[in-house]
């Protein structure tokens, strides 16, 4: 693997994993230091992760890791709501084969949540909750709508990772939200299905926003938000 993209995955892997946290300080010369690899490499991997948007770079000073916005968090929620149940009525459009066989693949993926909330593995957890909306989407059969909410992917990890951060019966309550969620589809209650969506996407916001009682922002978590 070239040097650069060594830099650039292991970067960014700890960015979207929160070993680097919003508004951390790093520099060309920490990571070239624990690759064993020169700055030239590492400085490319900056300029591709200050495109994405997840870091800020200042010359000689090294670059600083951007947090997690709350306008953010509410533009990929409100974006994930309106992909999520566009795609649920797509696949009911499309027939109870359909919907059975998306139903089956899901229950699978419940399993998969279930043991990894059992074994603690919050990291393993937020990437199955991932996977499950994801088979939702892809079930839609919409190469293009698919490849917008992939482009979500990165966000959506931060996001999950953090709101276990700060509510420790995150994987809990996930679990339980995500049942009622293929319980409905089963039932072809749309509606209903996207009712429960949008309260589950809450609990995101709610989670990752840090919101205490009544709805108010809890104290700094060093999102920015």
């Amino acid at each position: 693997m070239p040097t650069a993209e060594r830099a650039y995955l292991y970067t960014k892997g700890r960015i979207l994993d929160g070993v680097l946290a919003g508004g951390e300080l790093i520099s060309e010369g920490m990571v070239s230091e624990e690759l064993g690899i020169s700055r030239t490499p590492v400085r490319e991997a900056f300029l591709r992760l200050e495109a994405e948007g997840l870091l800020r770079l200042y010359p000689k000073r090294g670059a600083v890791v951007v947090p997690v916005s709350a306008q953010e968090v509410e533009a990929v929620l409100e974006t994930r709501e309106v992909v999520e149940s566009f795609a649920a009525e797509k696949v009911a459009g499309l027939g109870r084969a359909a919907m059975d066989r998306l139903v089956a693949a899901l229950r699978e993926q419940l399993c998969e949540q279930a043991r990894l909330r059992a074994a603690g593995d919050g990291r393993g957890f937020v990437a199955a909750d991932q996977a499950f909306h994801q088979l939702i989407v892809a079930a839609a059969d919409n190469a293009i709508l698919l490849d917008l909410y992939a482009g979500l992917r990165d966000r959506q990890q931060r996001m999950g990772l953090w709101a276990l951060v700060n509510d420790h019966d995150r994987l809990r309550v996930t679990n339980e939200e995500h049942i009622r969620l293929v319980d409905l589809l089963e039932q072809g209650d749309l509606a209903a299905y996207r009712t429960a969506l949008r309260e589950h996407l809450g609990g995101t916001r709610a989670a990752v926003l840090h919101r205490g009682p009544g709805g108010t922002a809890g104290e700094d978590t060093g999102t920015g938000t």
